[in-house]
């Protein structure tokens, strides 16, 4: 929840992430796992196993630029995801 909380607001949560980012690659929002993992203050090893978890569950979208990892919110499947909690359960 913390992750999905701190990647709600990347910009108040962590420093800049743009710099391992390509020109004309957007990628908006992106943070490098081990930007996440010093914040969570665990393993990165476990950190990416959380992230590939939400990222396979839909909650998040990835891109990969050299040796970085980045990762943010998936709004759209997040909205569609609450509806769905609203009217079903």
């Amino acid at each position: 929840m913390n992750i999905l909380k701190w990647l709600k607001e990347p910009e108040r949560h962590f420093p800049d992430q743009s710099a391992n980012i390509p020109k004309g690659e957007g990628f908006e929002g992106g943070v490098c796992v081990g930007e996440i993992q010093e914040k969570a203050k665990i393993s990165q090893s476990t950190v990416s196993h959380y992230l590939n978890m939400m990222h396979k569950a839909g909650l998040l979208e990835s891109a990969r630029y050299g040796q970085w990892t980045y990762y943010r919110r998936n709004e759209s499947f997040i909205r569609r995801f609450i509806r769905s909690l609203d009217t079903e359960i």
